[in-house]
């Protein structure tokens, strides 16, 4: 008895820490009911394939909004997966969205260049086979995103501003000038100059939908993203804007996560 006893505690031991593992490494203990699936693109576009995740509430995702979110550089569409998100998904009940996470692989910055046609690709194969996997609304599709994502969300809702129902950057990695970008963000001054979302907006707003941006206190990207903010309320663009106490990392954005979704499920109702 007590042999099996021990067994039998040990295979709980063994069990709750596989768990914990597994949690660790996916970032999340439980998606509340929401599904998450994997699939492989083959873009024609940039010759090669690319996994996605396609994320659906609780109950069916047909006929609601389809949330497209961006992530970072360096790292993976899966960043995005975490308690904070689940939860903040599950908070929005019936309003929940599809959401996207697209792949822009290690340093895109989301936007067409030597390397590939990347905003082409969102644009043109990603949304699409989201679209089709979900059943969601192509009238209701919003688009955001963190750091080099958020950037690529701005860029991409300039391009196309009767595609988005919002589009939001979060902590955006915008710079005034060419030269202060890192290695690989652009291809040269010519693509920052056809990229440039801050000069862009001089004058005349490029979207149609509502925008929302917001930054840490302690963010490197706040002076570059105020600017924006500013110049877009200038242009009479229906911009919310917040500056919170943070720095330029997960801990700040997860923070957020409910304030996010929120913001894309009123504006894309």
């Amino acid at each position: 008895m007590r042999r099996w006893l021990v067994l039998a505690v040990l295979a709980v031991a063994a069990t709750i820490g596989w768990l914990a593992i597994r949690d660790a490494l996916r970032g999340y203990h439980s998606t509340h009911g929401a599904h998450v699936r994997k699939f492989k693109l083959h873009s024609r576009l940039l010759h090669r394939s690319l996994v996605e995740i396609l994320v659906t509430p609780a109950g069916d995702g047909r006929g609601r909004p389809l949330l497209v979110l961006l992530h970072g550089r360096s790292v993976q569409p899966d960043s995005w997966l975490s308690d904070s998100f689940f939860e903040a998904l599950r908070s929005l009940g019936p309003r929940a969205p599809n959401i996207l996470l697209a792949n822009g692989g290690n340093h895109s910055y989301w936007h067409n260049r030597r390397d590939g046609p990347w905003g082409s690709y969102v644009l043109r194969e990603a949304i699409p086979a989201a679209l089709a996997r979900s059943g969601a609304d192509r009238r209701r599709v919003g688009i955001g995103g963190i750091s080099m994502g958020g950037f690529g969300a701005l860029d991409l809702a300039r391009i196309s501003p009767r595609g988005f129902c919002a589009v939001a950057g979060h902590s955006a990695a915008l710079w005034f000038q060419g030269g202060d970008t890192p290695a690989g963000a652009f291809d040269d001054a010519q693509d920052f100059a056809r990229n440039d979302v801050i000069r862009l907006a001089r004058g005349r707003s490029p979207y149609r939908s509502p925008v929302w941006i917001d930054v840490g206190t302690e963010d490197p990207f706040r002076q570059a993203d105020t600017a924006l903010a500013r110049e877009l309320r200038a242009d009479g663009a229906r911009v919310t804007f917040h500056v919170w106490p943070g720095v330029h990392g997960s801990s700040y954005w997860h923070k957020h996560m409910r304030q996010y979704f929120r913001f894309y499920a009123d504006a894309c109702r």
